[in-house]
């Protein structure tokens, strides 16, 4: 069992309050007192939680960061650039995994009252103005990883820019008929990436009709939207089978919002008895490090350096509270593989 400062407070015969103001190096406490509890601590190997002894030096040594689902694969490099530069500065790292609203602002404002962490980082999650407002006043810097506000540092990458390549690139190729599959058609990820499609559709005289576009809320099937807000493998082969179903305007060519999404929509064109890319091109965004096992095409965000610059920004605010609000948006680049071909 681990030794706690009541076993510390015991051996020494004082009270806890004594033993925290010996270990926090308070002025109140008689040298003779702080060297009964001191050599008591070294006697039981007691460790003090790092929480509560950096609340009493006002800092904690923790970075935490928030997400709405940790073990999609989106996030897996981003937190592998996180803890490689985090392990420079030796902060700790505590994930949260929030599934609700109310479940996110909980946690916030436990951080504003109660300084459990130096730190937050929010990945993919909408930070309302009410919040935005508190911690652009508050002593723990916030940071905001795919979203923006523009109140908040954030870093994001350019959705648009990048769904405009995607589907330029097909275009490039000779494929005229293209649709889009996405996540729920709500999310910032979502809209930034049709608008993408949209404008290179438009910028090539080619026609969008609503039955090019399907997103997982078209799908009539809530619990798609559960996962990864509806970024997720299921919707992919749903979307695509509806598709394949309704397919009688020669669609030959899909952008697929996510490589997840991709991979849901190639698992369904191979169990038609299709192939890629002979009678399908197909292109993902992401590009998670299943695309490559997969030889998928896709737009490649650089999310171990988003995760890198993430961590060394708040560590600049740390340094400077004041400094002026960051707003940096990264652009994606292309990775051709084989699931794209001319027509």
């Amino acid at each position: 069992m681990a030794v706690t400062i009541y076993d510390v407070a015991r051996v020494a015969k004082v009270g806890i309050g004594t033993v925290s103001r010996a270990i926090n190096n308070s002025p109140q406490i008689r040298p003779e007192t702080k060297k009964i509890v001191l050599h008591a601590i070294k006697e039981l190997g007691y460790t003090p939680h790092a929480i509560a002894q950096g609340l009493a030096r006002k800092k904690t040594g923790i970075l935490a960061a928030i997400m709405p689902f940790y073990t999609g694969h989106f996030y897996h490099e981003l937190l592998r650039g996180i803890m490689k530069t985090l392990s420079k500065y030796e902060y700790d790292l505590i994930l949260y995994y929030v599934d609700r609203l109310e479940v996110k602002n909980n946690f916030l404002n436990r951080t504003l009252q109660e300084r459990r962490c130096d730190g937050v980082l929010t990945f993919s999650m909408e930070i309302s103005d009410e919040y935005a407002e508190k911690f652009s006043k508050s002593k723990v810097p916030l940071l905001i990883v795919d979203r923006a506000h523009d109140k908040i540092d954030c870093i994001q990458v350019k959705n648009e820019e990048g769904a405009f390549a995607a589907t330029k690139h097909l275009i490039e190729l000779g494929h005229k008929n293209i649709a889009m599959i996405s996540g729920h058609k709500e999310s910032a990820p979502s809209r930034e990436r049709y608008r993408g499609y949209e404008r290179a559709m438009q910028e090539s005289g080619l026609t969008v009709t609503p039955d090019l576009f399907i997103s997982a809320d078209a799908l009539d099937n809530p619990d798609l939207l559960q996962q990864n807000d509806g970024f997720n493998e299921h919707v992919g082969e749903s979307a695509m089978k509806r598709l394949l179903q309704m397919d009688r305007k020669g669609i030959t060519a899909i952008f697929a919002g996510s490589d997840i999404l991709a991979i849901g929509a190639m698992k369904a064109i191979r169990e038609a008895g299709l192939s890629i890319p002979k009678d399908y091109s197909i292109i993902g965004f992401d590009d998670i490090e299943l695309a490559s096992y997969l030889s998928l095409t896709t737009m490649q965000q650089p999310m171990y350096e988003i995760g890198c610059m993430a961590v060394e920004r708040i560590m600049e605010k740390f340094e400077d509270k004041e400094s002026p609000v960051r707003q940096v948006q990264l652009s994606p680049t292309l990775v051709e593989r084989q699931t794209t071909a001319p027509l």
